[in-house]
């Protein structure tokens, strides 16, 4: 498994995706659908029609990671969603929890940090 640093950039799909895909497959649908580039490093995530089950796929710079993970009973009930947006980006914290099946929005956890601007 990989790890899930603060650093990292999560995207989630949101339409249901096809999982008979594999690597190039999603790699395809990350640069035509999501607009986004399956090589810069980031987690793409996706789901299922019936959201039973996730993929994940990041590239580590030597190679494509897929992570798949089906549940055993019941479903992901929170997805995110977008009307004009084809990704939702998501804190690495926030993947964590709805890789567990929770609801990312209801995290209480501190901001992300920003660089302070200049003084004057």
């Amino acid at each position: 498994m990989i790890q899930v640093s603060p650093q990292m950039r999560v995207l989630v799909a949101v339409e249901p995706t096809d999982f008979r895909r594999g690597i190039d497959g999603l790699a395809r649908q990350c640069r035509e659908v999501l607009e986004a580039d399956p090589f810069s490093g980031a987690v793409f995530v996706f789901r299922n029609r019936r959201r039973t089950a996730v993929k994940i796929l990041v590239f580590d710079g030597q190679g494509f990671w897929l992570l798949h993970k089906r549940l055993s009973r019941g479903k992901y009930n929170f997805w995110p969603s977008g009307a004009d947006q084809a990704v939702t980006p998501l804190q690495a914290h926030e993947l964590v929890v709805l890789l567990q099946g929770g609801d990312p929005g209801g995290t209480r956890a501190a901001p992300a940090w920003r660089p302070v601007t200049g003084v004057k």
